[in-house]
């Protein structure tokens, strides 16, 4: 096969690892970075340009796209769509999971197990919010964060509310949970293909935070998990539309629930906790599952 990847760096970790798995089980692989790609959209054949050539020989494409170009590198995604091309996550599936309100509300809907959480425009419906949400401590999260970037956690109703109105004044789009306490600053981070969850790790936030992630200073090990947390990541990957991705789950008292769904997960850490070749494992799903005209949305949706 002749695979694209949808990435802006080829020495990143995720991207070098993918390009040395497709090439060890002989396919062609080449790194596309999507802000160089330009398309005529109005065209009844659709097209994708890059430094002067026509793209228009792929079978596949993995995307990797960063959150801070989440809109143009989902416009480059869906043109592929557009031209038969398989992609690994449809664009679709990476818009809903970007958005965190609405991961929440198709993940909630489908009764997946979740923080409790608010959500509120006006400044006078904080009190009001924070009641629903259980009161103080609660964490604050920007919809657009990443990374850990934008989640604020205000152990008073009074730091909450100062927080909240400060965000609300930058005209920022947040939500409230309720803190799960009893997780003691851990998550797991449990990564599906397909209709499996391949490995998990558990993430332990640094001394003094809250926040797991790697980015943040946080540690990780390899983890057994129960059934109930498999069941659980696997039903909100597909609930998401994502055949690949990084479910994110704490251990509540009242069971696992989701913090966050990934669709462009880093391969660094789980492959380094778990000695496993997630990489691999991603180029066989493709193999399995990629062809011409394979996507299901074609661009639509």
């Amino acid at each position: 096969m002749k695979i694209a990847i949808l990435s802006r760096n080829s020495k990143l970790y995720s991207t070098s690892r993918l390009i040395e798995a497709a090439k060890e089980r002989g396919h062609q692989v080449r790194v596309v970075d999507p802000l160089r790609c330009y398309m005529n959209i109005t065209s009844h054949r659709p097209s994708i340009h890059y430094k002067g050539e026509i793209l228009d020989d792929f079978d596949a494409v993995i995307p990797r796209i960063g959150a801070s170009i989440t809109f143009y590198g989902t416009a480059v995604l869906r043109q592929f769509e557009m031209m038969g091309v398989y992609p690994l996550n449809e664009s679709v599936a990476i818009s809903r999971a970007r958005d965190k309100l609405r991961s929440a509300q198709l993940l909630a809907r489908k009764g997946i197990g979740l923080p409790v959480t608010g959500f509120a425009h006006s400044p006078d419906d904080i009190n009001d919010l924070m009641a629903q949400v259980g009161g103080a401590p609660v964490v604050i999260k920007l919809l657009e964060g990443t990374q850990g970037i934008g989640v604020v956690l205000a152990e008073t109703d009074k730091a909450a509310e100062s927080v909240i109105q400060a965000f609300m004044g930058l005209k920022a789009n947040i939500m409230v949970q309720e803190f799960i306490g009893e997780a003691k600053g851990a998550d797991l981070r449990c990564l599906v293909i397909g209709d499996k969850v391949v490995a998990a790790m558990k993430r332990q936030a640094k001394e003094g935070e809250f926040r797991s992630n790697l980015h943040r200073g946080g540690s990780a090990a390899l983890v057994r998990i129960t059934p109930e947390e498999r069941s659980t990541a696997v039903r909100a990957a597909r609930v998401m539309g994502l055949n690949v991705c990084g479910v994110d789950l704490l251990r509540s008292n009242h069971g696992p629930v989701v913090m966050e769904v990934n669709s462009s997960p880093g391969l660094e850490g789980i492959e380094n906790a778990t000695n496993k070749d997630i990489a691999s494992t991603i180029i066989e799903f493709i193999e399995k599952h990629g062809g011409p005209n394979k996507t299901k949305t074609r661009g639509r949706g």
